[in-house]
């Protein structure tokens, strides 16, 4: 995806849970760049690995192996002091219930996270996130008197505010009507294409995909697909067609075990 600078890697990542015969591998050397100023979905089934992935790459969790490059600096060794900091100080959070806090009105919860860090608010950044995402009646309004997506742009507006380097957001249109889908993800298009925000979405939507720059496939821990520009038909085909693929392997894997039971039990008579 042409020459931008790299805002996030990961390089041979890893994540194993548990131990022994409950071993799970939710990825498996997954190796992946996203770009400075562009807009990624991290798509797949159930289990794929997609919030894994968004997790370790967002400093949440920790990997088994591999390496994390988050804006040029190393992460994979830091300690749980470190990613708080790295969190705090470059990384924006959009989550699918919003996540405001009720007690307070719109702009009390935009600047929070400026508030907890005791940071200065920077007046002219504030009023560029209120007015492009069409805030200015509803700084006023608790979460209680804002629709869905009202709320939503409230919390993708708090994301923003200390200017992080990478935006994580996490099905963020899960709870939103269509209409209201729209205009969240139009707003997250144009806060990449005109502030040159990095946002990196899991979704299961092939219709949320299809407003990002790319949209990369995981099934069983791996990247299985990777495409640029994608468009909603050719995503949700992709997608009908990886399940059809682990269904089919499923259905293999419990016919080969059936198969060794009744083989077994038939040399046993």
């Amino acid at each position: 995806m042409g020459e931008r600078p790299i805002a996030l890697r990961a390089v041979d990542l890893v994540k194993d849970y548990g131990k022994g015969e409950n071993l799970v591998h939710a990825l498996r050397d997954v190796s992946v760049s996203f770009e400075r100023g562009a807009f990624t979905a991290i798509m797949g089934p159930s289990g794929s690995g997609k919030s894994t992935l968004m997790h370790t790459l967002a400093g949440l969790d920790s990997i088994t192996s591999g390496q994390i490059i988050f804006d040029g600096q190393d992460i994979t060794d830091f300690n749980d002091k470190q990613l708080t900091l790295l969190r705090r100080e470059k990384v924006g959070f959009i989550f699918q219930s919003f996540n405001l806090l009720p007690m307070f009105d719109a702009r009390q919860n935009i600047l929070m996270p400026l508030t907890l860090a005791n940071k200065r608010v920077d007046k002219e950044w504030f009023d560029l996130l209120v007015n492009t995402l069409g805030l200015q009646d509803r700084l006023t309004h608790r979460p209680a008197e804002m629709s869905g997506g009202q709320q939503q742009r409230v919390a993708i507006a708090r994301a923003l505010i200390s200017k992080p380097s990478v935006i994580f957001a996490d099905e963020p249109t899960g709870n939103l009507d269509s209409v209201s889908s729209a205009e969240v993800l139009t707003l997250m298009r144009d806060l990449v294409k005109e502030l040159g925000q990095t946002i990196v979405m899991v979704t299961h939507d092939a219709t949320a995909a299809s407003y990002t720059d790319r949209a990369i496939i995981l099934a069983d821990g791996q990247i299985v697909a990777d495409r640029e520009h994608p468009q909603a038909q050719e995503m949700s085909d992709l997608l009908t067609s990886i399940m059809q693929e682990i269904v089919g392997k499923q259905a293999s894997a419990h016919h080969l075990a059936a198969h060794s039971v009744h083989s077994l039990n038939a040399s046993q008579a």
